[in-house]
């Protein structure tokens, strides 16, 4: 199966991320804060954690609720990354003080009318250096980049949605079909793809029966395994037991599947991206409404653009399906799958929604330029929800 849109140009080989410093992402934000208000915004350089590590350390450090930190989107953990955070219940004076270590640094502090919220920006800036590539790679890039400016960076969730172990999707679908045994057995793990001692050591545990030894050597940074595993000696049912775990993460495994589930559509379209068929629903990429194509010819000089895009499905109730030949590849993606609009809706609290997400995107200000130290760096911005790393593969076409 072709695996890049860009498959008739050579890669560039190397590696991203062999530094902090080698991947950079700034937030474009939907706002920038008005200076009056009773929210404080910060602006806030990390380096090397995660979005949510610095959410910790505001909560501990400041003494508030979970609920009184907003944030916009979550950004990369092995990188140097910009974003903005808002807070309540605290002072400006405070804020100023702050502390929270030698890897986060708070740049700027600015008031506003409301809480940021998650979705609250249009995208994110990128520098990216790619180490050990080969010697002809600026003019392989080059041409990599003017055919994607051309049609488009396919969308791509990509293996980073999946986990660590690559199998929330398969949770997500478990958790939807009720089958929470099988919801089970894939978050505790399979003993042989696991190669952390301890985690091992539970996952053979749980294996055999024996929750005592499982909860007993589970590492205690994997709270959620460990609140599973307790809710199971205390009696509690496979799916209470599932049920149990932080909503936001039951809403990750539902949300990895219908990435997954994305994700083939992309692959199956990977050599017409830019096509609108009779049908399609496209994506009209300035507005982010939808409408479905009844006559693409008029509709494609729009597309040549990247003005607008076909569509693929995230699955889930109400589902606004394709027609024609999309339409009939949609459905049977949908009959493989054998979910149905109650099962997407049957968890209190956990419901999925279907969703449209276009095939492609532009990125603007797409360049790259090499360094002398040998490496190549590539410059970008992608809309909120896309992801960089869908666009250096294709550069890169790494094995």
């Amino acid at each position: 199966m072709q695996q890049y849109l860009t498959h008739t140009f050579p890669g560039t080989g190397g590696e991203i991320k062999h530094t902090p410093e080698d991947f950079y992402v700034e937030e474009i934000p939907a706002y920038l804060p008005s200076g009056s208000g009773d929210h404080l915004y910060l602006w806030v350089e990390k380096r090397n954690c995660s979005t949510m590590h610095v959410v910790q350390q505001l909560i501990q450090r400041l003494k508030i609720k979970n609920r009184d930190i907003g944030y916009a989107g979550l950004k990369d953990n092995r990188a140097t990354t910009r974003q903005w955070f808002s807070v309540d219940g605290s002072d400006e004076a405070t804020l100023h003080a702050l502390e929270l270590g030698p890897d986060i640094q708070i740049l700027k502090i600015q008031r506003h009318t409301n809480k940021l919220r998650l979705g609250h920006l249009h995208g994110n800036r990128f520098k990216i250096k790619i180490r050990g590539v080969e010697p002809t790679a600026s003019a392989r890039a080059l041409d990599i980049i003017h055919a994607l400016q051309h049609t488009g960076i396919p969308n791509f969730f990509g293996p980073q949605r999946y986990g660590s172990r690559g199998n929330n999707h398969i949770i997500g679908k478990a958790i939807l079909r009720a089958d929470f045994d099988a919801a089970l057995h894939e978050i505790i793990g399979d003993p042989a793809t696991i190669t952390n001692q301890h985690w091992h050591a539970a996952a053979v545990a749980f294996k055999h029966g024996d929750l005592e030894q499982a909860i007993r050597v589970m590492p205690r940074r994997m709270r959620d395994e460990r609140r599973l595993l307790q809710a199971l000696r205390g009696g509690a049912s496979a799916k209470k037991a599932v049920l149990s775990i932080n909503k936001n993460i039951l809403r990750l495994y539902l949300s990895a599947y219908q990435s997954e589930v994305f994700d083939r559509q992309v692959q199956m379209r990977l050599d017409s991206l830019d096509v609108l068929l009779p049908g399609d629903i496209a994506y009209i990429h300035a507005s982010g409404a939808c409408f479905r194509v009844e006559d693409p010819q008029q509709e494609q000089k729009r597309a040549d653009q990247l003005d607008i895009s076909p569509t693929g499905l995230l699955p889930g109730k109400k589902a606004m399906l394709a027609q024609g030949q999309t339409g009939i590849l949609e459905a049977a993606l949908l009959d493989k799958e054998g979910l149905t609009d109650a099962q997407y809706g049957a968890l209190n609290g956990l419901q999925l929604s279907a969703e449209r997400r276009p095939l492609r995107v532009h990125a603007p200000g797409l360049n790259c330029t090499a360094p002398e130290d040998g490496s190549l760096q590539v410059e970008f911005a992608l809309p909120a929800g896309s992801y960089a790393t869908s666009l250096i593969r294709e550069i890169v076409k790494s094995a």
